[in-house]
């Protein structure tokens, strides 16, 4: 099922199984923003990786001695939310533990995914409560993806543009996880040139931006995305080289296994910890 919000500006559709933002419009051009799914390339629009963000060593991890099993960005994107609270404006979503979700990820939880309209943006929110006896160890972040080019613009035309920034550092992600060989990627007046090419080896991970803003822009005229994620340790920018018409802006508390790490989750680099009851919350801006 799809809900709809808006506003005098935008308007945004979301479905209800994974909380999954599928539509951004604004309404002056009733220009899409958001990837519209194809199965040649990619299927999804905007999914919440969450217990997990990335993939596990071998798909598994261990808690108090225990080995689990858990495909690439956890669970949650495939689990159908509950609305929560509904305006024009707002709506929030909210998924909990069950059973099922008990024999693979041992915690018990609250997930609410909130969307707020606000002019031009939009707002996306997380909260996590732990409902455990015990500490909760989870990661959690965001996948949107968006059109690429946003109309028939070429390709070659975009680019990325971070707020004040000469370097990029990039982790390199390789078959057997995340490689500790830390690579430099030198902007050009904080402006990353986007390509298919530079996708060859997978998404760019990236650490340690300053500034935590990020536009999608092109060359020929004034159509952009602006991303703003504060507080966020890390950053996936994705696409598939495969001529893939789409470009993922990924917000990340949390990333995939590093080689060689020894499984167990309370080690896990950017692992998130609760105490019993206690709440994490964090959010992004979507701007267009």
């Amino acid at each position: 099922m799809k809900y709809h919000l808006s506003n005098n500006f935008i308007e945004v559709s979301i479905k209800n199984l994974g909380a999954e933002l599928c539509s951004l419009r604004k309404k002056d051009n009733s220009l899409e923003y958001i990837w519209q799914g194809d199965k040649k390339y990619w299927n999804r629009h905007s999914p919440i990786l969450f217990p997990f963000v990335g993939k596990l060593l071998d798909n598994e991890y261990i808690y108090d001695n225990k080995t689990y099993q858990m495909g690439q960005h956890g669970f949650a994107r495939d689990k159908v939310f509950e609305v929560f609270t509904k305006e024009d404006d707002y709506i929030c979503f909210k998924l909990k533990s069950t059973k099922e979700t008990l024999e693979i990820y041992p915690f018990e939880f609250e997930l609410y995914l909130s969307y707020k309209l606000i002019k031009t943006s939009l707002e996306i929110s997380y909260k996590v409560i732990n409902k455990s006896k015990n500490i909760m160890y989870f990661s959690i972040g965001a996948h949107p993806a968006f059109n690429w080019p946003l109309e028939k613009e070429d390709k070659a035309n975009y680019y990325l543009e971070f707020e004040n920034t000469k370097k990029l550092e990039r982790l390199p992600l390789t078959i057997n996880g995340i490689s500790n060989k830390k690579e430099l990627i030198n902007l050009e007046n904080n402006k990353l040139a986007l390509s298919e090419e530079l996708f060859k080896d997978d998404a760019l991970v990236l650490q340690n931006l300053t500034n935590k803003t990020i536009t999608l822009k092109n060359s020929k005229d004034d159509k952009s995305i602006e991303m703003s994620f504060e507080g966020f340790p890390y950053l996936g920018i994705w696409s598939k080289p495969s001529g893939a018409p789409l470009i993922c802006i990924e917000p990340w508390h949390g990333i995939a296994d590093f080689i060689g790490h020894n499984k167990k989750l309370e080690d896990k680099t950017g692992i998130i910890s609760l105490d019993k009851n206690e709440v994490f919350e964090s959010s992004y801006t979507i701007s267009i």
